[in-house]
């Protein structure tokens, strides 16, 4: 009874190492992670990528109240996965940090210091008793100095850049896709025909621009942008990945 005692111990409690080294309350975030639907980033000479999978449960849903994409200052954009009011909560976060900045240096904020900002945040939630891990990874890509950044943010509260990669569900397959076709030299536009694809790779080749996020970062404007319907379904067209009228929507 004393081991089985000990043994919950460490699987509930946050701050407690289990005998082996693992913070069980952590891997179980990461789960949480992966049953969100996919979320991808890719970084290029010309900016970065960020694609979301935005598919509703339901058609009585209304596809605007489905957050993915953000955008945390002029030239950094958040793309998430996982617990949606956890996100919002990293987000809310995020901003406040970038408005601190410009208000305390007169400067915007590096997406390097910007992401290290947030996972401190979130590395505080896996050490302190009465609270648990965020259960969300978020891709948080932009310009800094003149050169596109792109990072992960884990709920241990490890950062990671990346050329490319995918969070949520599917992330194996997607992330097997995005290391067979990335090409150092590609542009703004091959980034987002890597992004497309690769979410299309798991859906079967059908997307609806409905049910796709798409936004940029572009290193020329230094903006972040989403792109609207019109734009996501010419460049769905394009790759031969449109969904036809008479397909069947799949669930989130």
């Amino acid at each position: 009874m004393q081991g089985q005692a000990q043994q919950q111990a460490y699987d509930r409690g946050i701050t407690i190492f289990s005998p082996d080294g693992r913070l069980y309350q952590v891997e179980y975030a990461r789960e949480a992670v992966k049953r969100g639907s996919a979320s991808i980033g890719v970084r290029t000479e010309g900016g970065v990528v960020l694609a979301v999978d935005k598919h509703t449960r339901s058609p009585l849903m209304e596809r605007t109240s489905v957050e993915k994409l953000h955008k945390s200052d002029d030239h950094i954009g958040i793309a998430s996965a996982g617990h949606v009011a956890d996100a919002r909560q990293l987000i809310d976060f995020a901003r406040r940090q970038s408005q601190i900045n410009r208000l305390r240096y007169g400067e915007p904020i590096g997406v390097e210091t910007l992401t290290k900002e947030v996972t401190d945040h979130i590395q505080q939630y896996t050490q302190v008793g009465g609270a648990r891990p965020f259960g969300v990874a978020l891709i948080i890509g932009g310009i800094e100095d003149g050169e596109p950044r792109l990072y992960e943010t884990d709920p241990s509260g490890t950062p990671y850049e990346w050329k490319a990669l995918a969070v949520g569900a599917d992330r194996g397959e997607i992330q097997d896709y995005l290391e067979t076709n990335y090409s150092e030299g590609m542009d703004l536009d091959g980034g987002i025909d890597l992004a497309l694809s690769a979410l299309g790779a798991v859906n079967d080749d059908q997307l609806s621009p409905t049910g796709v996020g798409l936004a940029t970062v572009d290193v020329e404007t230094e903006q972040f942008r989403m792109l609207d319907d019109d734009e996501v379904e010419g460049y769905l067209d394009e790759l031969d990945i449109l969904e036809d009228e008479d397909g069947d929507e799949q669930e989130e």
